[in-house]
């Protein structure tokens, strides 16, 4: 999980909450890519940023297309190069 005992907790309860308890999370990968979307865009980037990502990565797990790490990491990467490019559009 991360270096944060209340977010980690929270996360577990979040999980536990939603019938996900086992799902693979990388609250740190997902930190930091909130934390560039809210500087390279507008701070309420990050929020959207990483819910469209998750969204994204479920969709492509439900439909087969990857299991849920790989599909998880493939939206990273790919939220990664959006916003690299957007920085460069600058």
């Amino acid at each position: 999980m991360s270096e944060m005992p209340e977010l980690d907790a929270w996360v577990a309860e979040l999980l536990a909450g939603l019938e996900i308890p086992d799902a693979p999370i990388d609250v740190d990968a997902i930190l930091s890519m909130a934390g560039v979307a809210a500087h390279s865009i507008i701070r309420p980037a990050a929020p959207v940023t990483t819910y469209i990502a998750g969204y994204a990565a479920g969709l492509a797990a439900g439909a087969g297309m990857a299991g849920e790490g790989a599909s998880m990491a493939g939206a990273r990467q790919r939220v990664a190069e959006l916003l690299e490019r957007h920085g460069s559009d600058q």
